[in-house]
């Protein structure tokens, strides 16, 4: 019986520009695969080409996938594995399989015997908690939260419940062009006492991360952080 390839999975930079965050030895597996995985070919190609690749684009082939795609086509992306070949896995940012619909061909490749390999990268959600100085102990990441303020209010309030109640520090994205309101929000809704810290452009020259009460940024001058990746945090 033939032996299987491997699923390598590949953390792609937070942002443009930013490949120097990925370890060499990272980059190094990258440059030697022919098959990906990818949430948009198109970012995976301008990612690998900033890695100074070794093939021409000509040589690789690239599946995108979605929270939508349907198990049987995600078992045809691992064809190649199948076959003893390995393959790389890419998210549109930081790693994949964490708030990325590639858990979905992680998942199918377990149930069909294909070693998977994570590799190291960057995580915003990992360098937002580092750099907060919440409570790195303890720790729930939600993803994203209700768009409509009503909503939005009433789950900022229930995270809140639970930092208090458990000591656990809570976890959420925004959509970029949504996070002034977001932010505007949090402070308008939250204690006084809740910490709370904005993380915004990580691992990139605009990086912008601070923690404060809420009473304190009542007070404070919110920089713009329109149309920028940010990841936000609430803890005691």
């Amino acid at each position: 019986m033939a032996t299987k390839g491997k699923l390598y999975l590949i953390p792609a930079p937070l942002g443009e520009q930013a490949a120097h965050t990925i370890p060499q030895y990272v980059t190094d597996i990258l440059h030697r695969l022919d098959v990906f995985i990818a949430e948009r070919a198109k970012t995976a190609r301008r990612f690998i080409k900033e890695t100074d690749p070794v093939k021409p684009f000509s040589e690789l082939t690239f599946y995108e996938i979605t929270k939508y795609t349907p198990p049987e086509e995600r078992a045809q992306f691992l064809e190649a594995a199948e076959n003893g070949q390995d393959i790389g896995l890419l998210s549109e940012a930081g790693c994949p399989g964490v708030a990325d619909p590639g858990a979905f061909v992680v998942q199918t490749a377990h149930q069909r015997g294909i070693e998977v390999v994570p590799l190291v990268g960057p995580s915003s959600i990992l360098l937002g908690l580092m750099a907060s100085g919440l409570n790195g102990q303890n720790f729930c990441f939600h993803g994203y939260l209700p768009p409509k303020k009503p909503d939005l209010m009433r789950e900022l309030k229930f995270l809140e419940q639970r930092v208090f109640k458990h000591t656990q520090t809570q976890i959420f994205i925004e959509t970029p062009y949504r996070n002034m309101a977001l932010i505007e929000t949090a402070i308008n809704t939250l204690s006084p006492d809740m910490l709370f810290c904005i993380a915004a452009d990580l691992t990139l020259p605009t990086e912008y991360v601070r923690t404060l009460a809420i009473g304190d940024w009542r007070k404070t001058q919110i920089p713009n952080l329109d149309k920028r990746p940010a990841i936000f945090l609430l803890g005691k």
